[in-house]
C-alpha cells in the first residue's frame, strides 16, 4: 500500500502540473428552482428572505473539469488517502464543529470563527479555495477565537477570549502581531470603522467597549459595568454599520447603538418573553438598507427590526431543518444583502438572501 502511495503522489504531481485542480464552491441548493427554496414569510405573503444554503466546510468544495480528468483524479486521490470528490486532504481540513462569528470581505471571501477546531475557517468562492488558519501568532494557537472582521489593507482582526488579546492576520491568515495584550480581560466581538481607522472590542469581561487605533494603541474606553444607557453586563458581539457601533448588551437583553466616537445614541430591544424581545441576545448586523438582524440565542431565533427599530419578522425556532437553529451566535451581513447565521450546535452557518421590501 505505501507503494501505490508513493506512485500516486508522483502522479498527482505530474497531473498538477498539466492540469492545475480546479474547485467550486456549493452550498447545497443548485440544483432547486427559487420556487422550491424556503422563504420568509411564507406564502401567500410577499417573501422577504430565500434560503441559498449552508456553509459546512471542506464538503462545500467539489472538483470540477473535464469528466474524464476528475475520474483520474478522484482514483489517484482516493490511493493517496485525499477526498476523492473535494480533492482537500480530510485530516488537515475539517468541517465546522462550533461556528461562532463571521464576516465577508471585500474579495468576497467568508471567514467564518469556530470554537471547535480552534481555528478561522476562510471560503474563497470566487476561487474555490478553502483554508484553517490556526495560529494567533507564529507559536501560539488560538485557544478561544470569536469575533472577526476585516480591517485594513486587507488584514483581519480575531479577538480571542483565552489569550485576552486580538490577533492581527494578513490576507492569508498568516499572524502579524497583536491588539491589546495586557489590556483586554475577556475579548469577543470586534468591528473595524474604515474610516477613522477605529478597532472596536468588545471586552466582555470588563463590560466595556475599548476603542483601539491601526497601530494597536488604545485611545478610548466606553462604559462600566451596570444597566444604565452606556453600561454593559457582559457585551459580546459588534457590528460598525451606517456610521454607527452596535453592541449586544447581552445579559442586559439589549442592542445599545453608539456613534463613531462611542457616545451612546439609542437602546433597541428590551427583556422579556413575547417574540421580539429580548433574552440573550448575541450576534448583530446590519444590511444595506439598515434594518437590524438580531441573534436570540436562548430561543434560537433570529430577529430582523427595521432602521427605526421596530420588529418585523422572526426566522428559527429550536431544530436541525432549514429555517431552524440550535443554539445561534453570530450574524453578519454581506453587501449582495445576504445574511449568515452561525448555526453554532448545529454545526453550520446558514445562509440567507434579503429579496428587499419596506418593513
Amino acid at each position: 500500500m505505501g507503494r501505490s502511495i508513493g506512485i500516486a503522489w508522483l502522479l498527482l504531481i505530474g497531473l498538477g502540473a498539466c492540469a492545475p485542480i480546479q474547485h467550486e464552491m456549493v452550498l447545497g441548493t443548485e440544483r432547486l428552482k427559487p420556487i422550491q427554496r424556503p422563504v420568509w414569510p411564507s406564502l401567500p405573503e410577499t417573501p422577504r428572505y430565500e434560503y441559498i444554503g449552508q456553509l459546512h466546510g471542506v464538503s462545500n468544495f467539489r472538483i470540477t473539469g473535464d469528466e474524464s480528468m476528475r475520474t483520474t483524479q478522484s482514483w489517484l486521490y482516493w490511493l493517496a488517502g485525499i477526498d476523492p470528490d473535494t480533492g482537500f486532504d480530510p485530516e488537515r481540513n475539517r468541517d465546522l464543529q462550533r461556528p461562532v462569528s463571521g464576516c465577508v470581505d471585500r474579495e468576497g471571501r467568508i471567514l467564518v470563527t469556530d470554537m471547535g477546531h480552534l481555528a478561522v475557517f476562510m471560503f474563497d468562492p470566487a476561487k474555490g479555495e478553502f483554508g484553517v488558519w490556526r495560529h494567533a501568532r507564529p507559536h501560539q494557537p488560538f485557544l478561544s477565537p470569536v469575533g472577526v472582521t476585516e480591517g485594513p489593507r486587507g488584514e483581519f482582526f480575531v479577538a480571542d477570549a483565552e489569550l485576552r488579546l486580538v490577533a492581527r492576520l494578513d490576507a492569508t491568515g498568516k499572524p502579524l502581531g497583536v491588539i491589546g495584550q495586557g489590556e483586554l480581560e475577556r475579548p469577543t466581538g470586534v468591528a473595524w470603522n474604515p474610516e477613522q481607522h477605529i478597532l472596536y472590542v468588545a471586552d466582555t469581561g470588563a463590560d466595556q467597549i475599548k476603542l483601539f487605533d491601526r497601530e494597536g494603541k488604545r485611545i478610548k474606553t466606553i462604559g462600566k459595568p451596570g444597566d444604565r444607557e452606556g453600561e454593559f453586563n457582559s457585551p459580546t458581539h459588534l457590528t460598525f454599520a451606517r456610521n454607527q457601533l452596535y453592541v449586544s448588551d447581552t445579559l442586559n437583553a439589549r442592542i445599545q447603538i453608539f456613534d463613531a466616537e462611542g457616545n451612546f445614541q439609542q437602546v433597541l430591544g428590551k427583556r422579556g418573553r413575547a417574540m421580539g424581545d429580548l433574552s440573550r441576545p448575541k450576534g448583530v448586523g446590519v444590511d444595506g438598507e439598515g434594518n437590524l438582524y438580531v441573534v436570540e440565542s436562548f430561543y434560537d431565533h433570529l430577529l430582523i427590526f427595521n432602521r427605526d427599530g421596530q420588529f418585523l419578522m422572526p426566522i428559527g425556532g429550536t431544530g436541525r431543518r432549514v429555517g431552524e437553529f440550535y443554539l445561534p451566535n453570530g450574524v453578519w451581513v454581506d453587501l449582495a444583502g445576504r445574511v449568515f447565521v452561525a448555526d453554532m450546535f448545529n454545526g453550520r452557518v446558514i445562509i440567507l438572501q434579503f429579496l428587499g421590501g419596506d418593513g
